[in-house]
């Protein structure tokens, strides 16, 4: 499907947060979708992320959800890029991300190109947090959490309650994806994860690829696993079309 992209900056709560957004061509209405970065900021996997899901037919955005501590940062997948985007992750703060994340919802609602059955979220490792977080928080249909890091040790700023704890919120759909040699994320909070959605009643799957580590899903990550990304993507396209259109 044909699309076009944008930058675009949403009133948040009074500060300017800057997006990128891409959307098919012509017609709809089209779901929205929102897509959380990384750490490394909207760079060019994140806005190539988003690209794919608008050629799917949705109205796909990135918030930049540093905006307060870094606005418009691109960093790259090295020490530095790694070390710099870890010191502006610790500076998140869980209400501050759902304020930004309401915000960019009714960003998708003001526009005349998005309708369908609802709000689709999808995050990748920091932003697979966000997207977890955001189905437990806010009128999300569809999650699809990519090795959401920390969501069962805590929750951004250190706010209360943990994330996982908060799994009971959820009421849409959500798939979590993970690699079974994760170096951040180990098998026992995968466990713990699972357990809460499977205790709350939560309409879920969860993936773990076998013998993939973490960031499998980024063609510029040195962990990245062709044959996972594929299915991933898949999966994810699947949940969208049967929750959002």
């Amino acid at each position: 499907m044909e699309t076009s992209s944008e930058r675009v900056t949403i009133d948040a709560g009074g500060a300017a947060m800057p997006a990128y957004v891409a959307a098919p061509t012509g017609g709809g209405p089209y779901p929205g979708v929102v897509v959380f970065m990384e750490i490394f900021g909207i760079n060019e996997h994140i806005r190539s992320v988003v690209d794919r899901v608008a050629a799917e037919g949705y109205v796909a955005i990135a918030p930049d959800v540093f905006h307060r501590t870094a606005p418009g940062i691109e960093l790259g997948y090295d020490e530095e890029g790694l070390a710099r985007g870890m010191q502006l992750m610790t500076a998140a703060k869980a209400s501050e991300l759902m304020a930004d994340t309401q915000a960019t919802i009714d960003y998708l609602g003001s526009r005349a190109d998005v309708g369908g059955k609802g709000v689709g979220v999808m995050g990748f490792c920091f932003g697979g947090h966000a997207a977890y977080l955001s189905a437990c928080e806010l009128p999300v249909a569809a999650t699809a959490s990519f090795y959401g890091g920390g969501i069962a040790q805590g929750a951004p700023g250190n706010e209360t309650p943990v994330t996982v704890e908060r799994t009971g919120g959820i009421k849409g759909r959500i798939l979590c994806l993970f690699g079974e040699k994760d170096g951040y994320i180990s098998a026992e909070e995968v466990a713990t994860i699972k357990s809460a959605l499977e205790s709350q009643g939560v309409d879920h799957e969860v993936v773990v690829y076998p013998d993939v580590g973490h960031g499998f899903f980024c063609d510029a990550r040195p962990d990245y696993d062709q044959a996972s990304a594929s299915d991933a993507w898949q999966k994810v396209k699947a949940l969208f079309s049967a929750t959002l259109s």
